[in-house]
């Protein structure tokens, strides 16, 4: 059930992504303006995590075991000398679908599962990390989000429309990774050869799941009622020349190094231009006419803007693998 449930997430996600793959945005590290991407990118960037970990999930071994109260066959052997047991139990064990595990204690030992939980837990944070931008986006007007007919936005302010699915999704993939963290944590202890701790533990695995499972369908849910504004990226886009600064300084060091420059220290020179205030086109366009470099470098930047530099940030989408047949 989770794993259908996460493959309809990643469909979505995965339909944004090459649907916005052109969609030109400024983007934020450290939460500042930054070299330019496209939305299309950073959701495939979320689909490629996505699909790393789905594999690794999809691929766990699930053990089993068949071998007597402290894992030595011991009554069994009593019981019929004759008979080869371990034969016996890795047949009896891989009939199930399980793989054989003939080392353990009265019980199977839970290492896979501490593995599984825990590859779940990193697709949950993997999610986490999307509701998180999402709903920045969305405050930031990136996104608005459709009306759904007869829904309440707000309880008290009408004009709003709360993004309620990604923190209704937030919020239960953090009790979803909770409850996974304590299980691949204590089920891998047994004392000794056998104690009861896993049988109590073990109750909650569904839970974890649900948890998970109302976070995935929050979220596909919420994406499918937003849309973005375009109108709003091209505005940050055109509000932010500086951001070019990274693009001026690494061609004038090019430039330096084919020795068509004697420039210092570029970084210094577009620091002292560009560092605690906004320029724009005109003052940049004049910065570059002024520099010591090529004419066939000073072209490219004069044609480059916040909207073009983003590199191949389209292409980059190719590698998202397509949807399973």
């Amino acid at each position: 059930m989770w794993l259908p449930a996460l493959d309809a997430v990643i469909d979505e996600l995965r339909m944004l992504a090459l649907a916005h793959r052109d969609d030109a945005m400024l983007a934020h590290t450290h939460g500042q303006p930054a070299t330019p991407t496209t939305m299309g990118k950073e959701f495939a960037v979320t689909v490629h995590r996505l699909q790393r970990v789905r594999a690794q999930i999809e691929a766990t071994e699930y053990l089993g075991k068949f071998s007597g109260a402290t894992g030595t066959f011991a009554a069994d052997l009593v019981a019929d000398p004759s008979a080869d047991w371990q034969a016996v139990s890795r047949g009896f064990v891989t009939s199930l679908g399980l793989t054989w595990n003939p080392l353990t204690t009265q019980i199977e030992s839970h290492d896979w599962q501490a593995e599984l939980y825990n590859r779940i837990s990193h697709a949950n944070r993997i999610l986490h990390n999307l509701c998180t931008d999402v709903w920045t986006y969305i405050s930031m007007g990136y996104f608005t989000q459709i009306p759904v007919a007869g829904a309440t936005g707000s309880s008290t302010m009408p004009h709003k429309i709360n993004p309620i699915r990604f923190e209704n999704a937030e919020a239960n993939l953090e009790l979803s990774s909770a409850l996974l963290d304590s299980l691949a944590a204590t089920l891998v202890t047994s004392r000794l050869q056998r104690d009861l701790t896993d049988s109590t533990t073990q109750r909650n695995i569904g839970v974890a799941l649900g948890h998970s499972l109302l976070a995935l369908d929050n979220i596909k849910g919420g994406l499918g009622q937003i849309s973005l504004n375009t109108d709003a990226l091209a505005a940050d886009l055109d509000a932010n020349w500086e951001v070019l600064a990274e693009a001026i300084q690494t061609v004038v060091r090019a430039e330096v190094t084919a020795g068509r420059s004697s420039i210092a220290d570029p970084y210094a020179l577009l620091k002292d231009l560009t560092r605690g205030h906004r320029i724009g086109q005109a003052e940049l366009v004049a910065f570059v006419q002024g520099l010591d470099i090529g004419d066939d470098a000073k072209a490219r930047l004069v044609a480059l803007t916040p909207a073009t530099y983003t590199g191949l940030a389209s292409q980059l989408v190719d590698h998202i693998r397509p949807a399973a047949d």
